[in-house]
């Protein structure tokens, strides 16, 4: 079987609530502009199909992003690009996505804990503080932000938009997307 190798992987890595998913959501739709095959793998939507009762241990997650990393592969080398939208708490989780993807991103959206724990969507800081949640990373588990990311994005102050730009700049600079139409250029 011949592999398309033209696809690509953007991992949206961060503490819970620190912008991941708005700047996935801009990201999907900037590249859908592009008229780009592209699927996003949100981790929360896809930990349900998974496991109904996800326990959030070092057991479960060692699972599950290996299955993430796994689906980013497949379908990267069928070529259709990937935006991963997932915390990965461990930069092992990460980088083996990278071992097995070639062409690959880890982009890290980094707001303050405070920030996050005032945003809170969903509630996880919370339950972290009245008991109900056990592996809330960056409060009762570690998160370990990536060593090299290959780009930051400020989630506590850049604008969504402007860093879907960047990533898509960034996407064409190493000549993982066609040269994005002029309105990206320069930005």
């Amino acid at each position: 079987m011949s592999r398309n190798t033209s696809a690509f992987a953007v991992w949206i890595t961060g503490l819970p609530a620190s912008g991941k998913t708005t700047v996935a959501n801009e990201l999907a739709r900037q590249l859908g502009d592009l008229q780009t095959d592209l699927a996003v793998l949100e981790s929360d939507s896809l930990r349900k199909l998974f496991s109904a009762n996800a326990a959030y241990d070092e057991q479960d997650r060692e699972y599950f992003y290996g299955a993430l990393a796994f689906i980013g592969r497949v379908l990267t080398e069928h070529g259709i690009a990937v935006v991963v939208d997932a915390t990965a708490n461990r930069r092992s989780y990460r980088d083996r996505a990278r071992q097995h993807i070639a062409r690959f991103l880890e982009v890290l959206v980094d707001s303050p804990l405070e920030t996050c724990i005032r945003r809170d969507p969903k509630g996880i800081y919370r339950k972290a503080r009245e008991g109900k949640a056990s592996y809330v990373p960056g409060v009762q588990i570690p998160y370990e932000p990536p060593a090299n990311p290959d780009l930051v994005i400020r989630g506590d102050q850049d604008d969504p938009k402007e860093a879907a730009r960047r990533i898509i700049n960034l996407l064409s600079k190493k000549n993982f997307l066609q040269r994005p139409n002029p309105a990206y250029e320069g930005q």
